[in-house]
């Protein structure tokens, strides 16, 4: 059973022990990424998360940091997404002090010293280049421009080299003080611990100032989508191509949820899937396919990512919108959806023995929704999806009119992809 307990910190602790492990996660994940952002502070959320690691109060700098978690073996990382972003450590379960006090430090007494901020310039700047050098990464942040257009959940978490160059010290602590406070962060705990002794310490150690007890703004609602542009292009002179063709897809709290990964997995989710055996093996048009939905507060995505031949890139985005426009108008069959079940329970089940795995699945639905969700009720949620949902999931996403394709690759005539989407 997952517990959920109100601190006198006022933060929200979410735990679940597992007494078949030895390890322990401490997670804290806060309300705090680029949907947060305005277009001129995008990418302050994810330089913010890396200064938490340049030393506070007990741990001075990145070294003692590093050396606190790395002297017990543990692991620890931080990330940002648009919606949230996550700082944890993982460790044996009896380091789990070691975890806490760590976390609390960086969380509640980090500086942010002007020398530390002008020294992670040149990092952050050489991570943003990794990713525009790496097509792979970039791609799924292209289609997610193209769906979403010119609002922050369309920009990309790391942000822009002008923000990069410009941001401040002052800029930083007053983002702490609007979304860093205790009712707008959750803390996840899963493994083998003592929930008594770990809430006491929590709340000795997570003692938030004056100015972050309240969350100063929520992200904005989306904006109506812009449906006149279909196709996002990136020239770039690469060996292989890559595409990302998909629609845009359901909120993260749909009732459709499983039938749209269910759907996902049958089409592109596995070795066995329908895009795998007939884009890659059949007709040898790609090396890497897959489909996956994202989802978020209000919206989501659907789609199917390939990296392919740059000379045969049009027979590619063809035989994937064939697949789509397959299952839309034939739908799948039950074996599909038994197989499907089995996959996406099994994959769930693998993921969870981790408790890194554990401690993001409920820190995550008590942030975002407010309350729990186990293994036990993402099994039956799974189970209880219908042949008929699944179909009727394929007839309501793949329309013709909502269909968009990302690509980078050699090309500059956007022309010749909007041709190709027809279903």
């Amino acid at each position: 059973m997952v517990k959920k307990t109100k601190l006198n910190n006022g933060l929200r602790l979410v735990t679940k022990v597992l007494p078949n492990t030895q390890s322990v996660t401490v997670l804290i994940l806060v309300g705090a990424g680029s949907r947060y952002e305005s277009k001129e502070l995008n990418g302050i959320s994810h330089f913010l998360e890396h200064m938490f690691f340049k030393g506070a109060k007990k741990y001075n700098n990145t070294k003692e940091v590093s050396e606190a978690i790395d002297s017990v073996g543990g692991d620890f990382n931080a990330f940002t997404g648009k919606e949230y972003a996550g700082y944890y450590v993982k460790v044996a379960a009896e380091q789990i002090d070691v975890a806490v006090d760590v976390l609390s430090d960086m969380l509640i007494n980090s500086r942010f010293d002007t020398k530390d901020i002008e020294k992670e310039r040149g990092v952050i700047l050489e991570e943003y280049n990794m990713y525009q050098d790496t097509p792979m990464y970039q791609i799924g942040w292209d289609f997610e421009k193209l769906i979403f257009g010119d609002q922050p959940l369309g920009r990309d978490q790391v942000g822009t080299k002008e923000l990069i160059d410009s941001v401040t010290q002052e800029q930083f602590l007053a983002y702490l003080r609007a979304l860093y406070t205790p009712d707008n962060t959750v803390i996840a705990v899963a493994g083998n611990f003592d929930e008594q002794k770990l809430q006491k310490s929590l709340e000795e150690l997570f003692v938030f100032s004056a100015d972050r007890q309240k969350k100063a703004y929520d992200f904005a609602p989306m904006l109506p989508l812009v449906r006149d542009q279909r196709v996002r292009l990136r020239n770039k002179k690469t060996e292989q191509a890559h595409v990302v063709i998909g629609f845009p897809g359901y909120l993260d709290n749909s009732p459709r949820h499983y039938a749209a990964k269910l759907l996902a997995v049958i089409l592109g989710g596995n070795m066995s899937s329908r895009m795998f055996l007939g884009v890659r093996e059949a007709l040898g048009l790609a090396y890497y396919i897959s489909t996956t939905t994202d989802e978020y507060a209000d919206i989501g995505t659907f789609s199917t990512n390939a990296g392919v031949s740059v000379e045969r890139i049009d027979m590619a985005i063809s035989a994937i919108i064939a697949e789509y426009k397959i299952a839309a108008e034939k739908g799948v069959t039950e074996a599909e959806l038994v197989k499907a079940k089995a996959f996406l329970k099994g994959k769930i089940i693998l993921r969870l023995e981790d408790s890194e795995e554990y401690s993001h699945l409920i820190g995550k639905f008590e942030l975002l929704h407010g309350g729990s969700r186990s293994l036990e009720d993402i099994v039956k949620l799974i189970d209880a999806v219908k042949l008929e949902d699944v179909n009727a999931t394929a007839v309501d996403l793949f329309k013709a009119e909502e269909l968009r394709v990302a690509v980078i690759g050699p090309y500059d005539d956007e022309q010749r992809f909007e041709k190709l989407l027809i279903m």
